[in-house]
């Protein structure tokens, strides 16, 4: 029989949190449902170019791996190359957990400002450490150095503060906001625009720590006591096992199944195909689609079991759709398909984070350090599956085993995706049925009127 995660709580203890519970939820009802005023705005843009100089550089990865594996470093496998983009993607993961306790305890500016030195000093060395760009002049460790881990570092500043910032100002929209800002991933001054523009709301719950070297100031034990944190971190390092493996492959696969080339002109002529690096654009392109109706609908429907839904299609579409397109009109439909719903799967952690946490504001005021706990222990994942999927491709010498393994992958993630929507419903339901023992019917009834009235007032 499952038990409710804070089941070992007293009475008294959990009137006391059903009484503090009642106080914030009416506080937030009184939120307006949209912020007012230009901050929230302004923010907002400033996090979609945060998002855009994190995720978005990652997301384009598979160029830079096609002209490495054509031109620059022709001598080295598939698995070199993925090793450096999956350098990327453990490095932003990995320090996630810091990132997200400094932006509890309010030190945004400082991550915004680091993150941006160390972003321009990556993508700057790695423009000069490959020689004159001819073929054979790359250098590899110099490559993955520049690319894989400064670069990284400077991305790890910016990943988890885009969506948490943001999240500040728009407290009855979250998914709105990260949806917004996750679509910056899809399409380097901007930083500096992001530095003056991605201010978190003064208003929100900030936690200064008592002292910066105890442990449980960088890690809340709590979190590991909440079975709808742990499934659902468990749900996220399945998906980064094997959801980058797509994005990284793309172009090679196109390549070798003949719905892509690589030259200015197809090596047939009448040939049916587009140059690689588009289809990985469209797909890119597409997944603005996802990220941003992903937004409206986790505001109706709950992040929760909006992310569980679209994970579970993205793994049916590896597991069918790309295994069996064979021409450019099959191959066009997996990218703008999987596209639309991938970037709802890689846009919705820390709305489902959110979720997980509850609207409280004290609650809130851990998603940092929450989110960045779930990523730090997803970035090892993150590092492992490009590595593996690609000595598959190797070893096998078919591009079937990374549409398989992605596939398998995204589909364990949406199982553990459910198994924490049970948890949190039930916890959900446990704390609603005290608040209604706690509180006189003449509140309650009170309470139904009003948000009857400001419901009906914003329609």
């Amino acid at each position: 029989m499952l038990q409710p995660s804070n089941s070992a709580l007293s009475f008294a203890e959990v009137g006391a949190v059903s009484l503090d519970s009642r106080r914030q939820s009416q506080d937030l009802e009184q939120e307006p449902l949209w912020p007012k005023g230009w901050r929230p705005w302004t923010c907002l843009v400033g996090c979609f170019f945060l998002m855009f100089n994190s995720w978005g550089i990652v997301n384009g990865y598979g160029t830079y791996l096609s002209y490495y594996k054509e031109s620059l470093l022709a001598d080295y496998t598939i698995v070199h190359f993925n090793v450096i983009g999956a350098t990327q993607c453990f490095f932003i993961l990995f320090l996630s957990f810091i990132a997200g306790r400094l932006l509890d305890a309010n030190y945004s500016r400082w991550l915004l400002v680091g993150g941006s030195i160390l972003l321009a000093l990556g993508m700057f060395t790695l423009s000069i450490c490959n020689g004159s760009g001819h073929r054979g002049d790359g250098e590899y460790m110099y490559t993955w150095v520049a690319q894989g881990l400064v670069s990284g570092l400077g991305m790890a500043c910016f990943f988890v503060s885009s969506s948490q910032i943001a999240a500040t100002w728009f407290k009855r929209k979250k998914g709105f906001a990260i949806g917004v800002v996750a679509s910056g991933a899809s399409v380097s001054i901007t930083c500096i625009v992001s530095i003056f523009l991605a201010v978190p709301n003064p208003d929100h719950h900030f936690r200064r720590p008592s002292g910066w070297l105890a442990t449980k100031t960088w890690i809340d034990k709590d979190a590991f006591k909440d079975p709808a944190f742990c499934w659902f971190t468990a749900a996220i390092s399945w998906m980064f096992f094997g959801f980058y493996c797509v994005f990284f492959n793309l172009e090679e696969w196109s390549a070798e199944v003949g719905v892509g080339y690589k030259g200015l002109e197809p090596p047939v002529s009448g040939m049916h195909a587009l140059r690689t690096y588009w289809l990985l654009a469209i797909m890119n392109g597409s997944s603005t689609i996802g990220r941003l109706s992903s937004s409206y609908l986790c505001d109706h429907f709950g992040a929760l079991n909006v992310h569980a839904g679209v994970t579970l299609v993205s793994s049916f579409l590896c597991l069918f759709l790309w295994t069996f397109a064979s021409n450019l009109g099959s191959a066009l439909a997996f990218v703008i398909i999987f596209g639309a719903f991938s970037g709802a799967v890689i846009g919705l952690p820390p709305a489902s984070m959110a979720a997980i946490l509850g609207p409280h504001p004290a609650q809130q005021g851990k998603l940092g350090q929450w989110t960045g706990m779930m990523y730090t222990i997803s970035s090892f994942f993150a590092l492992a599956g490009p590595i593996i999927s690609s000595h598959l491709v190797v070893k096998f010498d078919k591009y079937l085993t990374v549409q398989l393994w992605s596939g398998l992958c995204l589909f364990l993630s949406a199982c553990c995706m459910c198994v924490a929507i049970i948890y949190h419903a039930r916890d959900e339901s446990f704390m609603r049925s005290r608040l209604l023992k706690l509180t006189p019917a003449s509140t309650r009834s009170r309470s139904r009127s009003m948000s009857r009235k400001r419901e009906m007032s914003e329609v």
